[in-house]
């Protein structure tokens, strides 16, 4: 899929406090139409999505099973584009578009809600990741007959696309991810 240059300049990224570092950048939109880089690990880095030969990946039927989660994001989420993805044997790569909404009208409610809503904003991409992971880890539980097993790390790595250079260097890492896995920091928590 096509999808269009409508790439926004982003300010430095701030880290919260806590115990757990703050992987997005503060008071930023993810909902908004963007290019998004994003990473998934298997839990515990388990190699068991497929196995890199000759710079390529083989993928297992674990690999095929996201493969195909990733492929129907766009079925579910209308404003969702997909760009390269690869699916290493212990993470995915990949760069996810949310394109530009028509707006919606909407008329005058009852009542207005007394707290704000829990969980992700939808058609976020906190709420596209959460999605593609919950499908396949249910799909890959249910090949294994493993019902509430968990598949992924917990969380996932982003990156706001800020410009065209931006886009071409993280394309062209998901498009040489395989010939470079023996140097990959995953490979090496890989192999112990």
């Amino acid at each position: 899929m096509q999808v269009p240059l409508r790439i926004k300049r982003i300010a430095g990224t701030t880290m919260g406090e806590g115990k757990r570092r703050a992987l997005r950048l503060q008071n930023y939109d993810y909902g908004q139409a963007g290019a998004y880089f994003v990473t998934v690990c298997v839990k515990q880095r388990r190699c068991v999505l497929g196995e890199v030969v000759e710079d390529s990946v083989v993928l297992t039927r674990e690999g095929e099973i996201v493969l195909q989660v990733r492929q129907e994001l766009p079925r579910h989420y209308e404003d969702v584009g997909l760009d390269e993805f690869v699916a290493m044997p212990n993470h995915v790569h990949g760069i996810v578009w949310i394109m530009e909404r028509k707006p919606i009208k909407v008329g005058a409610r009852h009542a207005s809600p007394l707290q704000k809503p829990r969980g992700f904003k939808p058609g976020s991409l906190g709420s596209i990741v959460a999605s593609f992971k919950s499908t396949a880890t249910r799909k890959i539980n249910h090949l294994h007959n493993t019902p509430g097993d968990p598949f992924w790390q917990r969380g996932y790595y982003d990156h706001i696309i800020r410009d065209e250079d931006d886009l071409y260097q993280h394309r062209k890492y998901v498009v040489e991810n395989p010939s470079k896995w023996a140097l990959d920091a995953y490979y090496g928590e890989a192999r112990g």
